[in-house]
C-alpha cells in the first residue's frame, strides 16, 4: 500500500511550492548528503520518503525526522512505487554511485513524470554530459572546488593559515 504523505500531520506550518502545496519528495540514498537533504526537507514540513539499501543508514536522520524510510534500491520500479513515485513532486538521488543516481532520475522523469529529479554526480564531466541531455545534475566535486575557490578569493590566504611554526 502506498501512503499519501501529504496528509500526514506536522507540528510546523508547511512551506508552499509555486503550486501552493507541500512538496512530496523522495530522497535516494541516506549517506551524509542524503540524510542532510532529507532532514532539511522534513524540517521544512515537506513530505519525505528516504530510500536506502542499508537499513543502518537511516540512523543518520535527525531524531525529529518526520518522514518515512524504505529499504530498497531506487532503480527498482517496485521500490519506487512503494515510495509513492506516482505522486512525487521531487526526487533527489544522492547515493555514492553516479550510475545509480542518473538511472533513478531518468526513471523518475521519463517513466513516472516526476516534475523535478536531480542527480548527485561526482564526475564533473559526466554531470556536464548528462546536463547537456536535459538531466538535472549537481556535481559535488565541482561544488567543493567552487567553494574553496570562493574562500580563497574572499580572504588573504596567508593571514588565515595561523601562526607559523618554527622547526
Amino acid at each position: 500500500m502506498v501512503l499519501d504523505l501529504r496528509t500526514m500531520a506536522s507540528s510546523q506550518q508547511p512551506l508552499s511550492t509555486s503550486k501552493g502545496s507541500v512538496v512530496y519528495a523522495i530522497v535516494v540514498g541516506c549517506g551524509r548528503a542524503g540524510a542532510d537533504v532529507a532532514n532539511r526537507l522534513s524540517a521544512g514540513s515537506h513530505a519525505v520518503v528516504v530510500i536506502d539499501n542499508d537499513r543502518t543508514a537511516f540512523s543518520r536522520l535527525a531524531s525529529d525526522f518526520d518522514g518515512t524510510t524504505l529499504v530498497g534500491h531506487a532503480i527498482d520500479v517496485n521500490c519506487l512505487l512503494s515510495a509513492g513515485i506516482e505522486q512525487a513532486d521531487l526526487l533527489i538521488a544522492t547515493t555514492y554511485g553516479d550510475n545509480s543516481n542518473l538511472t533513478a532520475v531518468q526513471i523518475a522523469k521519463k517513466q513516472f513524470g516526476v516534475d523535478r529529479a536531480i542527480a548527485r554526480v561526482k564526475d564533473p564531466i559526466r554531470a556536464c554530459l548528462f546536463g547537456d541531455l536535459g538531466v538535472e545534475t549537481l556535481s559535488s566535486t565541482t561544488l567543493v572546488g567552487q567553494a574553496f575557490e570562493n574562500l580563497f578569493d574572499q580572504t588573504d590566504v596567508s593571514s588565515d593559515l595561523g601562526p607559523k611554526i618554527e622547526g
